[in-house]
């Protein structure tokens, strides 16, 4: 079976998953959408896409069968729901949604028309994450009683640019976008290793003084002047979970964005940004050179021409060894493959996914829970620290 889809957004990202999409003997037909024509045209004519329609209506009034949103990451919510009943299977990029009534919308969605959605979590295929649900698919961590979950991306190191590129004359109104509404690359390489869900969270936010209008109240279309933020959440097995969002520090985040770890009774796991170590109550492991990705470009590639230096390292990331590429389709050997390997594998989990009618493994329920804790957490944050309770919406029922 194959299906076509549109990529809606075709920026930085969008296009990369547009040639991936593309690549992949599951899907008949790529098709794309952007604001800006002539960067529709561009993607379409990079990649051999089969075509550009003029807007998200007529992309939903189309036969295609899917929808993939690489769109502003507060927009969403509301796109995922209407591309859902207008009877399209939905890719999001993340953030799943900023609140949670567009978090229950679109569960609602999917539940009525029983379509696939799944959310591109790149940190469930974090080769980090990858190994630690490994080891505790093999139980030896113990009981998990303690995670820690870091995006650790400074706005000097290319989040600039990629707001002015996205943003505009007006880029500051939307560089101030709240840290915590953007929480899943650490919470979801924590719980993509550990399934669980959090019930309540006490958050600190940072307000920014850097002074150059980025995080300011006055300037962002978010009211917000948060810059770094730290939440500490209660787990449902009576564990706990931190997790940083960081926008002002001196770390080298082109290097590692995204690092965890987990404690276990028997076992724990830890990241710094350049090693990795796995050790008991005996031992210390050096395990760097199983989560280390391979380039498969080079950062001087021309399809990267718009992307700042310091952000191409996500773009260009390969398989690290602890990765199963045999899972992978043959067409994909040598494609660009971002955020430490993760890209072809979120494909290849939608694609197969539409085509065989199953649950993704970062499906909407799943989705709910590594993204509803961050926004309850920068409510948190608002309210000086206030411990807050978590909504859960359960488990995906089967299909």
């Amino acid at each position: 079976m194959t299906f076509s889809i549109g990529v809606l957004g075709v920026g930085q990202f969008g296009s990369q998953f547009a040639h991936l999409f593309k690549l992949h003997p599951g899907v008949s037909a790529v098709y794309v959408v952007d604001e800006l024509p002539e960067r529709a045209t561009a993607a379409q004519e990079r990649w051999g896409l089969d075509g550009v329609l003029g807007s998200f209506e007529e992309l939903l009034e189309s036969d295609v069968d899917a929808v993939a949103i690489f769109t502003q990451r507060w927009t969403h919510g509301p796109l995922v729901e209407r591309a859902l009943r207008a009877g399209k299977h939905v890719y999001s990029a993340v953030p799943m949604a900023i609140s949670e009534s567009e978090i229950e919308r679109i569960i609602q969605a999917v539940r009525e028309t029983k379509l696939v959605y799944a959310m591109g979590e790149t940190s469930y295929y974090n080769p980090a994450t990858v190994f630690a649900r490994q080891q505790h698919a093999a139980g030896k961590f113990g009981r998990i009683f303690y995670t820690e979950g870091d995006y650790v991306h400074d706005m000097d190191l290319g989040f600039y640019e990629a707001y002015q590129y996205s943003g505009g004359e007006r880029w500051k109104e939307t560089a101030s976008y709240p840290p915590m509404l953007y929480p899943t690359h650490a919470i979801g390489g924590v719980l993509g290793a550990v399934p669980g869900h959090a019930v309540s969270v006490s958050c600190i936010g940072v307000k920014d003084d850097r002074g150059d209008g980025v995080f300011d109240k006055d300037v962002s279309m978010f009211a917000n002047d948060f810059s770094n933020a730290t939440a500490l959440f209660e787990m449902n097995d009576g564990g706990a979970m931190r997790t940083n969002e960081m926008r002002r520090v001196g770390y080298p985040s082109h290097l590692r964005e995204s690092r965890f770890r987990f404690f276990g009774t028997e076992a724990s796991f830890e990241q710094l940004a350049t090693t990795t170590v796995w050790q008991d109550k005996t031992k210390v492991e050096d395990v760097s050179e199983q989560v280390e990705t391979k380039p498969t470009m080079s950062a001087d590639d021309p399809s990267l021409a718009d992307v700042a230096p310091e952000l191409r390292d996500a773009f260009i990331s390969g398989l690290a060894p602890v990765h199963d590429q045999s899972r992978l389709p043959e067409e994909f050997l040598g494609a660009p493959n971002g955020h430490e390997g993760s890209h072809q594998f979120l494909v290849d989990d939608f694609v197969t996914a539409v085509n065989n009618r199953t649950l993704p493994p970062v499906n909407a329920w799943v989705a709910a829970r590594f993204t509803l804790p961050g926004i309850v957490a920068h409510e948190s944050a608002l309210r000086g620290g206030e411990r807050l309770p978590i909504r859960d919406f359960g488990d995906a029922p089967s299909m």
